[in-house]
């Protein structure tokens, strides 16, 4: 499973990855919008952990750019504000599957993407065997 991590702390996206990383993930971390833009151009992720809120760039191109050119990854959106809790983030971007705080236990996250994770590797080796 390949998990794109965009997040501007970069301790925030290394205690992430540490945790994704237990479950055999192969993951990369990026700080910046347009550093995501640049990689889902030349690498194939399962699962965009995304951060709504980017000090550089926008969660909302970078999901919409995925979309577009790697429709089978999914977007688990995390958030320190309260930006789209009214569950409106699901109809402004279609690859979303999950929306949670920032503060949830690195565990927790880590088990919300490896489920999404596995979801897109199941249906790219089904994709790619037909």
């Amino acid at each position: 499973m390949r998990v794109l991590i965009v997040q501007s702390k970069s301790e925030l996206g290394a205690l992430w990855s540490r945790h994704l990383e237990r479950l055999h993930a192969m993951v990369t971390v990026v700080e910046t919008g347009d550093d995501a833009l640049i990689l889902l151009q030349s690498e194939t992720f399962d699962v965009i952990v995304l951060d709504l809120v980017l000090r550089e760039g926008s969660a909302l191109t970078v999901a919409d750019f995925a979309n577009f050119n790697q429709p089978r990854a999914n977007v688990v959106f995390v958030t320190d504000t309260t930006f789209f809790s009214d569950g409106s983030i699901f109809s402004h971007s279609a690859n979303a599957r999950a929306f949670v705080e920032t503060k949830t236990p690195p565990s927790d996250l880590a088990a919300i993407v490896h489920h999404y994770g596995q979801t897109a590797s199941r249906l790219s080796r089904t994709a790619n065997a037909g």
